[in-house]
């Protein structure tokens, strides 16, 4: 009876939108908007300790959802983002934020072993629910009517215009994914692309295409740690989406590696998950999705950048086009269902579909967001004084 009642506090201040909660006894009581039919129901096939829930509540409750003991009909992203708009909701309330897990150290080992953990499920996975460009990241999305494949060319194209590369110069791309941006610099802007992943799945893929395509001579990828590439510096250096994955600690020496390489009129152009509000983990996507995963603060990055000497020249919110990337990509994880599941069990479907509309809804309150930093060594006005 008591843990029913503390549920019944937490949810009395957590939602707008109509939402009926069914508890393991039987009872339904609809919170937030109780004039109106519930767009979205709750049930509780089973009690969750409330010690569960003030022990780490994204876990707790992501377990739960994963294992069938709580059940939800309706737009999970919606539920997310309302939950997300209330300062006392179990998600922001001061009363649950300091049970969140403390950072963990990130070592060269520890960081392949994330990745691995992460981008070598295998590309086929990728492939079931990704566009044909093979693009992980937030895409660009010029207007609302931009598919995704067109949004991801916009996103590459959008970076690479940042940085005034002209032709016969060369690229670096830090965390390089599949590809599609190492391949677009090297055959539509005509530099010499190098690209760095720790992902086996993305470096077989690449050196593959790279030899079916006879771009030995414009392109080349390494499977090694951005840290021990030495020797080298180069007109342009990108990295999309991997700074996430380096750890609050490394965030120093990941822009002093982009200072070293980057040539004294170069350009870099960062493009990370950042939050204004601060830096922050998440228990539960640590643990089933971004092992070693850490979102930095808006205003640490830019202390690491200037203390590192390197200048911010242009900085951009993506924030809301990777809310429509990630709805995009959960329309199409859906309609691979019956493949996933069948593939790699239930579980693991109702992970992934909740991982990708938890996200969904983070960047649609402006819990997270997305950002692009360019940087340039200071005295650089060799480029042109805007972008393009």
């Amino acid at each position: 009876m008591l843990e029913k009642t503390i549920y019944h506090q937490l949810f009395s201040h957590s939602f707008s939108l109509p939402v009926e909660v069914t508890y393991w006894d039987g009872t339904t009581k609809q919170y937030g908007d109780t004039d109106n039919p519930p767009q979205i129901k709750i049930t509780f096939n089973e009690e969750i300790p409330i010690k569960e829930l003030t022990k780490n509540a994204s876990l707790s409750l992501g377990e739960a959802y994963m294992d069938h003991r709580i059940e939800i009909e309706g737009n999970i992203q919606s539920l997310i983002n309302d939950a997300y708009s209330h300062t006392d909701s179990f998600l922001r309330s001061k009363d649950y934020l300091k049970w969140l897990p403390k950072k963990e150290k990130h070592t060269k080992q520890q960081n392949k072993a994330d990745i691995h953990a992460h981008y070598d499920l295998g590309n086929d996975f990728y492939r079931l629910w990704l566009d044909s460009t093979l693009t992980y990241s937030c895409a660009y999305f010029k207007t609302p009517e931009d598919s995704l494949e067109q949004a991801q060319i916009n996103k590459v194209h959008h970076i690479l215009d940042k940085l005034f590369i002209k032709e016969g110069e060369s690229l670096l791309d830090i965390g390089c994914g599949w590809g599609t941006l190492l391949f677009t610099a090297a055959k539509e802007y005509h530099v010499k692309a190098t690209g760095i992943t720790l992902s086996e799945e993305q470096y077989n893929f690449i050196t593959n295409k790279i030899k079916e395509e006879h771009l030995e001579d414009q392109c080349r990828v390494f499977l090694m740690d951005y840290r021990e590439l030495k020797g080298e510096t180069f007109d342009h250096i990108t990295s999309v989406g991997m700074f996430e994955h380096v750890g609050s600690e490394n965030l120093p020496e990941y822009f002093k590696v982009v200072k070293d390489l980057l040539k004294p009129k170069g350009t870099a152009l960062i493009h990370g998950i950042s939050r204004q509000q601060g830096g922050a983990t998440n228990a539960w996507i640590n643990k089933y999705i971004f092992p070693g995963g850490y979102v930095p603060g808006v205003t640490e990055l830019i202390k690491d950048i200037t203390e590192n000497d390197l200048q911010v020249i242009d900085l951009e919110s993506l924030r809301r086009d990777y809310q429509w990337t990630l709805q995009h990509w959960t329309q199409r994880f859906h309609a691979v269902q019956e493949q996933v599941t069948q593939e790699m069990g239930d579980r693991f479907y109702r992970m992934w579909d909740l991982y990708l509309q938890a996200c969904a809804a983070s960047f649609e309150s402006s819990n997270i967001d997305v950002i692009q930093y360019l940087l340039v060594h200071p005295g650089n006005n060799s480029i042109p004084m805007h972008r393009k």
